[in-house]
């Protein structure tokens, strides 16, 4: 992997992907068990405020990573937001109604109005967590683009067995993630409830992401291009996966945790291993995919952009610490509901 700023600006974009979903995906996971594990109002406003104070802020990890694309490599967006138009306009909707959700449900105590939001915010975190998976996987696998940088298909293209398959992996992880993340985060008896989903959906996310793994290796050029030592990296996703079913067996709720945060990682940086230095994969001819060269800016605006970002990312980082620290406690009996 050559050094050079259209690489560091490939691994910065991965790493911003890799902050969203660790961050995002229990968000994720917490509003598609919202309706299920919350049984009243009370317990459902004890859910929605473990991630209240966070949530909005875990979204300024994929907007900073499409601002990225945007300034970065152009060609990648064009050809990304013009081929994925529907899919992405469908996340997009449903995540901006996942956040009208959260503000508007405590704007009536009538129960029916409070209903409605709630499973909003359950359909705005399940389509999201689906089409993420759907969209990495296309990016993978490959779609129609020709010798213009055009995608060339429809919406149809992008439900491939195996997009569906990573689709299925990412709605099911950031659910275990969220299921986690819940028990840590709240009292009896919703960190019960919590815990008997993990032991439910925990098993079937090992098995589709092993399954995400060995497809990739299938039915992409993933091995042609990682070999053999590098095939660790997703190995270990499959591992810490099922690692994080052993703590949980034991109890060790922060530590199963720590591995499903590592399986989001290790799952995300497979992806972009295997692109490198792709960026999108053309099905119709392998030179016409896009790279991190003839998709990408000029080199001063890379180099300005490195400045900006070497300024100002840690000051991000060092904000969001902060929230997470200031918000760290569990959410009970105690805690003052303003959801």
């Amino acid at each position: 992997m050559a050094l050079d700023l259209n690489t560091l600006w490939f691994a910065l974009i991965a790493v911003l992907f890799i902050g969203f979903f660790v961050l995002e995906g229990f968000d994720f996971g917490v509003g598609i068990l919202l309706p299920f594990l919350a049984h009243d109002d009370t317990e459902r406003r004890r859910v929605i405020a473990t991630i209240g104070p966070v949530w909005d802020g875990n979204e300024v990890w994929v907007l900073t990573a499409g601002g990225a694309i945007f300034a970065a490599f152009p060609h990648w967006y064009a050809t990304l937001f013009s081929g994925f138009y529907l899919a992405l306009f469908l996340m997009l909707a449903a995540m901006i109604v996942r956040g009208v959700a959260f503000e508007f449900r405590s704007k009536d105590k009538h129960p029916a109005w409070r209903a409605t939001w709630d499973w909003l915010i359950f359909t705005g975190s399940a389509i999201p967590a689906l089409l993420w998976g759907v969209a990495f996987g296309n990016l993978l696998k490959g779609v129609p683009i020709d010798a213009t940088k055009t995608y060339v298909g429809g919406f149809f293209n992008l439900l491939g067995p195996y997009a569906l398959v990573a689709g299925l992996a990412s709605l099911a992880a950031f659910t275990t993630h969220g299921a986690i993340y819940l028990n840590l985060k709240s009292d009896d008896p919703i960190r019960t409830r919590a815990l008997q989903a993990v032991r439910r959906v925990g098993p079937v996310a090992t098995v589709l992401i092993g399954l995400f793994v060995v497809a990739t290796y299938a039915w992409t050029d993933a091995f042609a291009r990682l070999g053999v030592n590098p095939g660790l990296v997703p190995l270990a996703a499959v591992g810490v996966m099922a690692a994080a079913g052993v703590f949980v067996h034991r109890g060790s709720m922060g530590w199963a945790f720590v591995m499903t945060c590592l399986t989001l990682v290790f799952t995300t940086a497979t992806i972009f291993m295997s692109l490198y230095p792709r960026v999108m994969v053309s099905s119709l001819n392998a030179e016409w995919s896009l790279t991190i060269y003839n998709a990408s800016s000029t080199p001063y605006t890379l180099k300005v952009m490195s400045i900006v970002a070497l300024i100002f990312v840690p000051v991000v980082l060092a904000y969001q610490a902060w929230t997470y620290w200031i918000f760290r406690r569990r959410v009970g009996a105690h805690t003052t509901l303003e959801y």
